[in-house]
């Protein structure tokens, strides 16, 4: 996805501010396996994702918990860092070659200072997220696994392709072997 598309997905802007904004995005690339940010640091960037997908997960005494996965157009954010400018909670792996666009965060806020409409879409971009993470803790809160599978399958069944059924179940909050459980009984 290029990115006028994942500008225009957040909040269209006049050509001029997006201009303006695109000017301070530069390509990167980065293998699989890459760890794009890491819990406990500031992260001075926002990524937005060419081609690509990604996890974030949180990383206990036993094992990690994912749950995030970002696929091509999507913002990967720390927000605690974006929003906070201190260490974020979350570690992002590349869980396949990807290529993203890179935003300076410090570059950003000034934008916002300069451009109304720039600072706009910061403001819709920051809404966004709150929305995505309000809807992971209610559907964590009220639905059951088989429900929130369910839900995987409608909102991104291109996951089950792409993304390791270890990393689906710790997003679903199940082990593997419940996973296979659901699996089956749905089949």
């Amino acid at each position: 996805m290029n990115i006028d598309e994942i500008i225009d997905r957040i909040y269209p802007l006049p050509l001029a501010s997006k201009e303006n904004l695109k000017q301070f995005i530069t390509e990167v690339d980065h293998p699989k396996g890459f760890c794009l940010m890491e819990s406990n640091k500031i992260i001075p960037q926002i990524y937005f994702l060419k081609k690509g997908i990604a996890r974030a997960y949180a990383s206990t005494e036993n094992n990690d918990i994912t749950f995030w996965f970002g696929t091509e157009g999507e913002p990967i954010v720390s927000m605690k860092s974006y929003v906070d400018e201190k260490p974020g909670y979350e570690s992002i792996e590349l869980l396949e070659d990807c290529e993203l666009y890179q935003l300076e965060t410090k570059k950003l806020k000034q934008l916002f200072n300069e451009d109304i409409h720039i600072a706009n879409w910061g403001r819709k971009f920051a809404e966004r997220e709150l929305v995505k993470t309000e809807e992971l803790i209610i559907s964590r809160q009220y639905k059951t696994a088989l429900e929130r599978y369910k839900d995987l399958l409608r909102e991104k069944p291109y996951l089950l392709q792409r993304v390791q059924l270890g990393h689906i179940a710790s997003y679903l909050g199940i082990t593997q072997v419940s996973l296979s459980r659901i699996r089956a009984e749905i089949k």
